[in-house]
């Protein structure tokens, strides 16, 4: 078979969203990702295509099944299909991306990327106090398992409080308001804005998990149903992680779509996925505001699939919090008037945990064949804008599919700091944030470089320098750091 007859093409796309108000009736993650499946199947015009699959391949949710694409196999009768699954740290871009190129290579012929959560199937049943019940599969192992290749958080981030990701995101906010001089209050409007852009795109999503418009003050402003997390994020910042929602890709070559008639306008090609893969803890960035890793592999992206940033007509910007998406916006040249997402985003349309990109992408998929000379972008993240991807997606055929992994050349364009896990005396502040309780805040953040060039971390107590971190810039700012403590000097 000739190399343009393997070409990837995604023919089936299929989305779930569970509803269910009793419990007992609602289907755990791999029924719903079985069902996702067969939806993809129907939209690529015939269920055989199940039977045909090669490989399926899932990425890790909050369950505990060893090995869930086994389970969908079995559902849908995919009883040759050989299983992978993606553990936590592997970004969603490496799943299609391993898809595509195992067609391109001649490694499988049909080929199937699913993901799912039950989480509020799960909490319905503990409000009610009764245990949930799950299928058991511990001893099933995966035909392949895909592992991260080194740890997100750097142990001072765990030791300093600062291990949940809305506290880390937080710092990257604050870092990018000073960087650019906005004011405290300035920005808070600025970043509540786009989030109430993205609750109104959802507002239009049939598939949003969260379908209520909400204005910019109900997402800035804090109160009894919006506590704050972390300055300057509240609740309705977050990422919606407690839904019932399962998605499907189905892959195949060019030559099979065509052999099967599964007409060319219901083709959808992945024009290129570059990743970078190198791994940096937001405690050694220099520049906690940047993301080198987005703008290398955006580039290389636009450079493989041979179109630009003005020929994206879609966005989808990977949004787990406001700071991923501006940053995005920033290093990939893509700031531009509308909102960066085709479904609402993460905190609204839903974000079941490690499945939201592929989620994206079945909205994607059909806003591309309605408009098949358009091109769209969506964009993945792991960690704490950890490891970047890049994907490029269009009806048009391109030059032929790309993949690149570039992250040794990320790791030599970003600057790094040594990091003194017991720092001590004057030191600059280069981050900050605010962390609260539903009782107030409880500590203030500090990423601060002292005299020597190495950066501590600090996690301090008291009103004083709280109340200063939430009404002034304190980044540039001079302060003295003792065990457990911070003391503003002027």
């Amino acid at each position: 078979m000739s190399g343009a007859a393997r070409q990837p093409v995604l023919i089936g796309v299929g989305a779930v969203t569970q509803r269910e108000s009793d419990p007992t009736r609602a289907q755990e993650a791999p029924a719903l990702m079985a069902r996702a499946l067969e939806a993809a199947a129907d939209d690529a015009g015939s269920r055989d295509w199940l039977a045909r699959l090669d490989r399926i391949a899932a990425p890790r949710g909050f369950w505990d099944y060893s090995d869930p694409a086994r389970l969908v196999a079995d559902a849908v009768g995919a009883k040759a299909a050989r299983t992978a699954l993606a553990e936590i740290g592997v970004l969603q871009t490496t799943l299609f991306a391993r898809a595509a190129q195992a067609l391109v290579e001649g490694e499988a012929e049909v080929v199937a990327v699913v993901g799912g959560e039950a989480k509020h199937r799960a909490q319905q049943f503990q409000r009610a106090g009764q245990e949930v019940p799950v299928t058991e599969q511990s001893d099933e192992v995966p035909d392949e398992t895909w592992r991260p290749a080194a740890d997100i958080l750097h142990p001072v981030e765990l030791a300093q409080h600062l291990g949940m990701p809305v506290r880390q995101y937080a710092v990257i906010e604050n870092a990018l308001r000073a960087a650019e001089g906005r004011s405290l209050q300035a920005h808070r409007s600025e970043v509540a804005q786009l989030w109430a852009g993205m609750s109104e795109v959802a507002a239009a999503n049939p598939r949003a998990w969260s379908r209520e418009p909400l204005s910019l003050e109900a997402i800035r402003d804090p109160g009894p149903d919006n506590p704050m997390l972390a300055f300057p994020y509240a609740k309705r910042h977050n990422s919606q992680w407690n839904v019932d929602q399962a998605a499907a890709l189905l892959f195949t070559t060019e030559a099979r779509a065509r052999a099967a008639g599964v007409p060319e306008s219901q083709w959808v090609r992945p024009r290129a996925v570059v990743e970078s893969n190198h791994m940096l803890p937001l405690a050694e960035r220099a520049e906690l505001h940047r993301c080198p890793g987005f703008r290398v592999a955006g580039r290389r992206a636009f450079e493989l699939s041979e179109l630009s940033p003005q020929d994206v007509s879609f966005l989808e910007l990977y949004s787990c919090f406001p700071a991923a998406v501006r940053v995005q916006q920033r290093e990939l040249g893509l700031l531009r008037d509308g909102v960066p997402s085709l479904t609402g985003g993460m905190a609204f349309a839903g974000g079941p945990l490690n499945n939201f990109v592929l989620q994206a992408l079945v909205t994607m998929a059909e806003r591309l064949r309605a408009e098949p000379e358009a091109s769209g972008l969506a964009t993945a993240v792991s960690g704490m804008l950890t490891k970047q991807g890049v994907s490029l997606w269009s009806c048009r055929p391109g030059p032929g599919f790309g993949a690149e992994d570039v992250g040794d050349q990320v790791g030599r364009e970003t600057e790094t700091v040594e990091v003194d896990a017991d720092l001590r005396g004057i030191a600059r502040i280069e981050g900050c944030t605010v962390l609260y309780d539903r009782s107030g805040p409880t500590h203030t953040v500090l990423l601060a470089r002292g005299e020597a060039g190495r950066r501590g971390v600090v996690a301090a107590t008291g009103s004083e320098l709280a109340d200063a971190a939430v009404s002034r810039e304190l980044t540039g700012c001079e302060v003295e750091i003792g065990p457990g403590e911070a003391r503003l000097t002027g």
